[in-house]
């Protein structure tokens, strides 16, 4: 209804009700008002929300269950039914390539290219991208941009990387949602190097942008001061991630971490604690290449394929440079390393201090690299900006033209880093390999850069675009081999349960092996899960976490050649597994009073042995399961200071799982029995092997008390408050879901009367998203949570 009332200059109403007195600037003068300048009173705002201090100020060490929901679909503007790979299909590849190509070679007055060519600085940007990249827990590597993002994109050894990705803006509208800032960061160093001369071994797109930083990948333990990061020294330490000095026996670099400083990609350029040491450079290159997954060959190939382009900035002393992107002002818009010298940039670049480039010809691909680093001799020197570097020694030795001044030579540059690979006899002979014959180097770099770039994608199910290089399976990406024979219809899957149940194997170990062959999945990297069968071969059969499943695994291979013999057809073991487990939760159900069923995709297949790296499965090993309840013998030996329950965390968020799958997952495989060593650790039923939610109403008991069992504090009596008796022995695996506020509040759910139905259908739905996680193979793989659905 339309209100006629009007207002006079006193501020009341001559229609109706008084309205509230204001002042003439509109201050509100309402005799309850509580006085000051701002509408709720005050006369100073002192925070807003998000703004420090938060909850993790006030608790440091409170577990962030939050974290498992960040960059979900909530923050995805294309929205969960977005089909990258349909869009990605309609891309002209050819002629996008020829595109980034022309911007290589088109020199903007913002940032002029050095030489006139982009292509060195788009490398750079594609190999610190993908750099991050390490082998012990996935995380990391070029898949989802995060080089976009604080902390990757305003590290110190990203300096100006924020030019190269903002210099490819124009390609990305163009192109707009159908090509990814993943795939256009990673093409465009594989046009780059096209452009000056070497044949890339192959693209493949399908990476999927992030829509938010990663906030809880650990990247070390150094603290330091972000408003004096960006002069360098307090941001590359390296205090705290090391055991033992470079070069003794337990010299050694914590893991997950690869690189050898806190805000390097790999290691110091200028040596450990930028000590000039070549030696002690080449035990932390080979130290940080391997936790990247590459051995000596591959990492010479990259070093001296990546120092075959471009040059080193180095022309301002880093305490002149200005802040980072996530530091400098706004109206910076994003950009930051603000150079204030001359024109900042051009002949007064400045990144990491190193002043200039390797070879004669800094935009071919030749041999040049090598050549000078083995034909001269080498002395040490400083650089305009102050960093150690190294110069030839012989003044006739080839010069570098300057990459702006016309007419000027300069110098040839080696870094510590470089001589490293000289004076190390391992990595010596690999580059005299590599002098004595270029085809050989050249091919080298090519396959060690594919890897290096596509290492975090996991199968090649995933790799879109015509230059997928499908003739060779390479080793490290896991190869499986094609579908035997006609798949499983609903008769085959009906007979094949029967004839698991009818080897007697219980629901327990049914279960237990299903998930440990399912659990070894890592969203990170894509690799593990079932498919593949590994779970039969080494070493994940040797585990001792595994040791469970290894009659269960024999069960069913009886079960396997049966059905061989009697139907005429073929199941993978793979499937055979999955099948088997998906058969005992519906027993389990049924034995709870729901009758369910779970889903099943057949199309598993089983590798082989030769097919499998035994030393890159062996990353995959876990140190602390929270789901079986495993902790290590030596877990608080080699992780002091880390609570099982965050290890629990990480390996939820590897699974992709939400704060209530994770709940749920954990509360049903306790109940069916699931640990790895059979105990009843955790195990809150009378009832084992039945899908109950005993697990969550025991949990939750207010007449049980828990005391640490022992001065390990690993495991925990719950006794009844009342009498004393001993009722039940947990973990913190267990604990942690009534001790933690969030995950008591979900347990919550599943206590009530009303919360069984709720159970099961969560459990069964996120059992087979556990199964599915690995399965690219098929199409319509889902990228969010199911429970979600």
């Amino acid at each position: 209804m339309t209100d006629h009332r009007t207002a006079d200059t006193n501020g009341t109403s001559t229609g109706g009700s008084p309205t509230t007195p204001t002042d003439p600037d509109g201050t509100n003068t309402c005799s309850f008002h509580m006085g000051g300048s701002l509408p709720a009173g005050g006369d100073h705002l002192g925070g807003a929300f998000g703004q420090s201090p938060t909850l993790s100020d006030w608790y440091p060490q409170r577990l962030r269950v939050e974290l498992l929901h960040r960059n979900g679909v909530d923050a995805d503007p294309l929205g969960a039914d977005f089909d990258y790979a349909a869009a990605f299909a309609q891309i002209d590849l050819e002629e996008l390539k020829a595109d980034i190509k022309r911007l290589l070679t088109t020199s903007v007055d913002w940032w002029p290219a050095d030489y006139g060519n982009y292509g060195p600085q788009m490398i750079r940007m594609a190999w610190h991208a993908a750099g991050t990249y390490r082998i012990a827990d996935g995380r990391g590597g070029a898949g989802t941009a995060m080089q976009r993002f604080a902390p990757i994109g305003s590290w110190w050894d990203n300096g100006n990387t924020d030019k190269s990705r903002r210099l490819l803006q124009p390609i990305k509208h163009e192109y707009g949602n159908a090509l990814s800032w993943a795939d256009l960061m990673v093409l465009t160093g594989n046009c780059s190097l096209e452009l000056m001369g070497l044949p890339t071994y192959g693209f493949g797109g399908g990476r999927l942008d992030a829509w938010e930083p990663d906030d809880g990948t650990w990247w070390g333990p150094e603290v330091w001061n972000p408003h004096e990061a960006h002069q360098g020294d307090d941001m590359v330490n390296r205090d705290e991630r090391w055991t033992g000095q470079n070069g003794d026996a337990d010299y050694d670099l914590q893991s997950p971490l690869a690189a050898s400083h806190q805000a390097l990609i790999y290691v110091n350029p200028e040596g450990p604690y930028a000590n000039g040491d070549p030696m002690g450079s080449a035990r932390d290159i080979r130290i940080t290449f391997s936790r990247m997954a590459m051995n000596d060959e591959e990492t010479v190939a990259l070093i001296a394929g990546g120092h075959a382009f471009g040059k080193s900035h180095g022309q301002v002393h880093a305490s002149d440079i200005g802040p980072s992107p996530e530091l400098a002002p706004i109206e910076s818009m994003g950009l930051g390393w603000h150079n204030p010298v001359g024109t900042g940039n051009a002949e007064y670049t400045s990144t990491n201090g190193i002043e200039g480039s390797w070879t004669p010809n800094p935009t071919q691909w030749d041999n040049a690299y090598l050549e000078n680093l083995f034909r001269y001799d080498f002395e040490q020197t400083k650089s305009p900006a102050g960093a150690l570097q190294w110069t030839p020694t012989d003044p006739d030795a080839p010069k570098t033209p300057d990459a702006h001044v016309p007419g000027q030579m300069n110098p040839l540059m080696m870094m510590t880093s470089d001589i490293a690979l000289k004076v190390d006899p391992a990595y010596r002979e690999v580059c005299e390999r590599f002098l004595a014959d270029f085809d050989l180097f050249t091919t080298a770099f090519s396959k060690a850069w594919y890897k290096l770039t596509h290492r975090d994608m996991g199968p090649k199910y995933r790799y879109l675009g015509p230059e997928v290089t499908i003739a060779d399976d390479l080793l490290w990406q896991d190869p499986l081999p094609d579908t035997e024979g006609a798949l499983l219809d609903d008769a085959d899957v009906t007979a094949l349960k029967q004839a698991v149940l009818a080897t007697g194997q219980s629901v327990s170990d049914l279960v237990f092996t299903a998930f440990s062959a399912a659990s070894t999945y890592r969203d990170s990297d894509k690799r593990g899960g079932a498919n593949g069968g590994r779970i039969a071969l080494a070493p994940q059969k040797d585990w001792a976490v595994n040791r469970r499943t290894v009659p269960v695994v024999e069960a069913l291979r009886g079960v396997q050649e049966d059905f061989a013999r009697t139907s005429g057809k073929h199941v993978s073991l793979a499937d055979l597994v999955v099948l088997a487990g998906s058969t005992a939760v519906e027993q389990a159900a049924r034995a709870a009073g729901t009758e369910t069923t779970v889903p099943f995709t057949p199309g598993r297949v089983d590798t082989t042995q030769e097919l499998t790296d035994i030393e890159m499965f062996e990353w995959l090993r876990p140190v602390a399961d929270g789901f079986r309840n495993f902790v290590s013998e030596r877990f608080t030996d080699f992780a002091p200071g880390v609570a099982p329950e965050a290890v629990f965390l990480d390996k939820a968020n590897l699974l992709t799982l939400t704060a209530p799958e994770w709940t749920v997952l954990t509360g049903g495989l306790r109940v069916l029995g699931a640990n790895w060593d059979g105990s009843d650790t955790g195990v809150f039923t009378d009832r084992v092997g039945v899908l109950s939610t005993d697990w969550f109403t025991h949990l939750t008991d207010t007449d049980v008390v828990w005391t640490k069992t022992d001065d390990t504090e690993s495991t925990f009596t719950g006794s009844v408050q009342a009498t004393g008796e001993h009722r039940w022995t947990a973990s913190h695996a267990d604990l942690v879901f009534g001790s933690n506020a969030q995950l008591r509040s979900i347990v919550d759910v599943y206590a009530g009367s009303d919360g069984h139905e709720r159970f099961v259908a969560d459990f069964v739905r996120v059992w087979d998203k556990l199964m599915m996680l690995d399965r690219y193979d098929v199409k319509g793989h889902r990228r969010y949570g199911l429970m979600a659905a």
